[in-house]
């Protein structure tokens, strides 16, 4: 369970990376709303904390409990539809021992290490239907109770990182192409059903967000605000931006023109106060956390390591990719946080949890770097 390892081996550019991006997000959204920045601060030296020591563990020995895992997921994700409490309209958190939680986050991290362990003993029969099967019917409990809370937005960063673990877990290449052969032409047909004022298949604030994505200019003082002040504001920020806590007029973030900056849209703030630089100083350390935990997961002594690594490089990758989208204006409004950067804890604390296990990947890497 608990090994010796050598300290050469301790990954720290990772962890230095880590701490570099968490750091730029705290100040950021301490200038975004100074009141939660001292929350914020608590859940990163928590977070590192707790890296640090699932570091030091046999990330197999966790695995050894992957069901066990699975079913406290479900168990914390039911909790939420019996005991949540309602934010904005959407019932996502449950409070424990006081402190507000959000399982959806915890279950990104969860459901990595239970398809990294499930997919590792089933690697011979991956290919047949009956596997197959298999890990869709598991996938498909959590995904419907995110689903309902309604996090639409967490349910396909979830379904992203599904794809990702199958097809690094070896996929055959013509079930792959088979499966686009369908999901494009579904998608396309999809996009034009949730488009028609009678549609079922979606929301009506989801419906509202692709639409004024689509058609800014018909939007631009409901749906579509947010998007237009923060793209307003990260090209305001120019090459050097405005400072942080600045007390400029024409500020978008002191007009109050982005309401909760400090989440979804903190790269807004970024953009505005850092510019440029330090928008591409954020985009380029999430690429290098991205491919560090790709490379590292390319030296892993078996399939559950590299499918941990590729989980997370996943999770960090694709969630960077689209907060930042839909922040610029590439992407419909998704709601979904920047990771290490966006305020909230749970969210924080299970990446540093998730990247734990990333770094004692590389402590047990049996291939030479």
């Amino acid at each position: 369970m608990l090994k010796r390892y050598k300290i050469k081996d301790y990954d720290f550019a990772l962890v230095i990376m880590l701490i570099a991006i968490s750091i730029i997000g705290v100040l950021a959204i301490g200038s975004a709303k100074e009141s939660v920045q001292d929350k914020q601060i608590m859940g990163l030296i928590m977070g590192v904390f707790l890296m640090i020591v699932i570091s030091l563990f046999d990330y197999s020995f966790f695995l050894n409990f992957y069901w066990i895992l699975y079913i406290l997921n479900i168990a914390l994700l039911l909790s939420v539809t019996f005991f949540g409490k309602e934010v904005g309209g959407a019932q996502r958190w449950i409070n424990i021992l006081g402190i507000q939680f959000q399982p959806s986050e915890t279950a990104k991290i969860i459901l990595i290490l239970f398809f990294a362990q499930f997919i590792m003993k089933h690697e011979s029969t991956l290919n047949t239907f009956r596997t197959l099967a298999m890990i869709v019917l598991l996938l498909i409990p959590p995904l419907l109770l995110i689903y309902k809370q309604p996090d639409l937005s967490t349910s396909i960063m979830i379904g992203i990182i599904f794809c990702v673990l199958l097809f690094i877990g070896g996929l055959s290449y013509k079930i792959v192409i088979g499966v686009l052969a369908v999901l494009i032409p579904s998608f396309v047909i999809f996009l034009s059903i949730v488009l028609q004022p009678d549609q079922e298949l979606i929301k009506d604030y989801q419906q509202t967000r692709i639409l004024a994505w689509l058609q800014p200019a018909n939007y631009a003082n409901t749906e579509g605000y947010q998007q237009t002040n923060a793209i307003t504001a990260i090209g305001s920020g120019q090459l050097f931006g405005k400072g942080l806590n600045n007390n400029i007029i024409g500020s978008v973030k002191n007009g109050n023109f982005i309401s909760e900056p400090q989440t979804d849209f903190i790269f807004a703030i970024i953009g505005e106060e850092l510019g440029f630089i330090g928008g591409c100083i954020v985009i380029l350390l999430l690429v290098f956390i991205t491919l560090k935990c790709i490379m590292i997961g390319k030296k892993a002594k078996d399939l559950s390591g590299t499918l941990i690594c590729a989980g997370m490089a996943a999770l960090v990758g694709f969630q960077s990719f689209i907060n930042i989208s839909v922040a610029t204006g590439l992407l419909p409004n998704t709601g979904i946080p920047l990771p290490f950067v966006s305020y909230g804890l749970t969210s924080l604390v299970s990446l540093f949890l998730g990247m734990g296990f990333v770094l004692n990947v590389r402590l047990q890497n049996t291939k030479k770097y």
